[in-house]
């Protein structure tokens, strides 16, 4: 049975997407910054760093992002409905979020399709890894509980 989750479980879930992603920015800031500059807003800084406007927008999208996974992942709205089409229903609504925050926010010039391609390719490569880091953790989860029941089975059995 899992734990009701609090409004703790909540922000830690918003500040360790949110911690992951500017560590990511910053990374690209080093790599690209310099030549992305005057191109991206993100980028404005060139590889000085990313600015306070842009920080607090991606913590926005963290909470944002935390709240759509709470309504496709808890059963508290959705009741009925498969895995599959909850992380459909989840990458939709991250993907709508993101490129709301790219037009709304002029990341980067939304008329090229260049900053398009490279979004969706980030992005595709980024939920792969959440996707592998999901499923190892899955696994990990699911051998401590068979090894928990094999221990409980064992000790059920010595002691009749």
């Amino acid at each position: 049975m899992e734990k009701r989750k609090n409004i703790f479980d909540y922000l830690a879930q918003v500040l360790t997407i949110f911690g992951v992603t500017i560590l990511t920015l910053n990374l690209f800031c080093l790599m690209f910054g310099a030549s992305a500059k005057g191109f991206s807003a993100i980028f404005e800084l060139g590889d000085q760093g990313i600015s306070v406007k842009i920080t607090f927008q991606f913590l926005c999208i963290s909470a944002l992002l935390v709240g759509s996974r709470f309504i496709f992942f808890t059963d508290t709205w959705i009741k009925k409905m498969a895995i599959w089409q909850r992380t459909i229903g989840l990458l939709t609504a991250a993907i709508l979020i993101i490129v709301l925050f790219i037009v709304v926010f002029q990341w980067f010039p939304i008329h090229m399709w260049q900053p398009w391609a490279l979004f969706f390719i980030c992005f595709g490569i980024s939920f792969l890894g959440s996707y592998m880091v999901m499923r190892m953790k899955e696994k990990l989860e699911n051998r401590q509980l068979e090894d928990a029941l094999r221990r409980l089975k064992e000790s059920g059995e010595k002691s009749k």
